[in-house]
């Protein structure tokens, strides 16, 4: 029996600037050429314009290769604690990492190893229509959730992995408007009010990673990079193939009713000063 799962090797050098909490690093107001001008800020960076498997990108349907040896993605159903951050550029969910700590893995798909979940990143536009990362024949979604994990069989941790060789799986959930926002985002984005500020942070308990992802099997793979700074191209990456959900009410709420819209065009375009 075939899974309805697609394959495919994409062109992974984009000129666009990827990340919207990031426009204080590009040089032109329509934010293209971004990474390669990281590139030119720091020569750590210089994968940003030198590298051949640069993300995210644009998603050609038209191009996709399906593989039928491909099994479904299998993400443990835990409930996990973390902290969220508001780093300065952007939102970030960081699990607790004590020893304790439950521990929730990604494997199965395109994976030969087991990847520890360590972050979820939120990225947000500054309207509601525009703010994902990756598109789909060229068309933008209101938001985009990436969930980050690091190869926990071959390494002690993320910051370990990510410069490594199949280091790291991300998984993008792109978000669409719809009638009911997704129980997990609206659990995600509930702290976004107590976090206005770079450094602020905020607990977040019995977050689940598995409810968060899309009821589909579906989805498209290939090899390409971080979508920050250092771009390191050692990111298996994998975009479900169906939307998760937020209402418009949510998106476009006044800063006050904690619209999400709202509270990171104010963070992205540095209206709140702490």
């Amino acid at each position: 029996m075939h899974h309805n799962i697609s394959y495919v090797t994409l062109p992974a050098h984009s000129s666009q600037c990827p990340l919207p909490e990031y426009k204080s690093l590009c040089p032109l107001s329509d934010n293209t050429f971004g990474p390669t001008y990281w590139g030119l800020l720091n020569p750590e960076w210089s994968l940003c314009n030198m590298g051949r498997r640069q993300s995210p990108v644009d998603i050609d349907p038209s191009i996709l290769l399906f593989d039928p040896h491909l099994r479904p993605i299998h993400v443990e159903n835990s409930r996990i604690n973390g902290i969220i951050t508001n780093t300065g550029h952007g939102i970030v969910f960081k699990t607790n990492s004590s020893g304790k700590a439950t521990a929730i893995h990604i494997n199965n798909g395109p994976l030969s190893y087991n990847y520890r979940v360590k972050e979820v990143h939120l990225h947000f536009g500054s309207n509601e229509k525009t703010g994902s990362e990756h598109t789909i024949a060229g068309q933008t979604f209101p938001a985009e959730v990436q969930i980050l994990g690091f190869n926990s069989d071959l390494y002690e941790n993320i910051s370990e992995a990510i410069t490594k060789s199949q280091g790291i799986i991300g998984i993008a959930l792109l978000v669409q408007v719809g009638e009911e926002t997704n129980f997990e985002l609206r659990l995600l984005t509930s702290q976004l009010t107590s976090v206005h500020y770079k450094g602020q942070q905020a607990v977040l308990n019995s977050f689940s990673v598995r409810e968060l992802l899309p009821d589909t099997p579906f989805y498209t793979t290939y090899e390409g990079s971080l979508t920050m700074p250092g771009c390191h191209e050692t990111v298996t990456w994998l975009v479900m193939n169906k939307p998760i959900y937020i209402t418009v009410q949510q998106i476009i709420n006044t800063p006050n009713k904690g619209g999400i819209s709202w509270i990171l065009r104010d963070l992205n375009f540095g209206f709140f000063e702490n």
